[in-house]
C-alpha cells in the first residue's frame, strides 16, 4: 500500500510541475506576445517592441529556459522518491 501511495505522490508532483510549466509557456507567449502586445509596444528590444519580441522570440526562450528547469525539478523529484537513474 506505501508503495501505490507514493507513485501517486510521485505522479501527482510530476503533473503539477508539468501544469505550472505550461501556464508559464502560455502566460508568456499568448500572454505577452498577443494579448498584452499593444502595451509593451513602447519599450524596445533591439529594435523591435518587446511585444513582438516575445512573439518571435521571448517564447522561445521562455521554453528552453523551462526543460533545463523541469530536468533539474525532475531530478530532485525522483532523489525524493527513489526513483533517479
Amino acid at each position: 500500500m506505501a508503495d501505490k501511495t507514493s507513485s501517486n505522490a510521485y505522479w501527482a508532483a510530476n503533473i503539477r510541475i508539468i501544469l505550472i510549466s505550461l501556464a508559464i509557456w502560455f502566460a508568456c507567449s499568448f500572454g505577452l506576445g498577443i494579448i498584452l502586445r499593444p502595451a509593451l509596444s513602447g519599450i524596445h528590444i533591439g529594435g523591435a517592441d518587446l511585444g513582438f519580441w516575445f512573439a518571435q522570440n521571448g517564447s522561445i526562450y521562455v521554453f528552453i529556459v523551462l526543460i533545463f528547469a523541469y530536468a533539474a525539478k525532475m531530478n530532485k523529484l525522483d532523489k525524493e522518491h527513489g526513483v533517479q537513474e
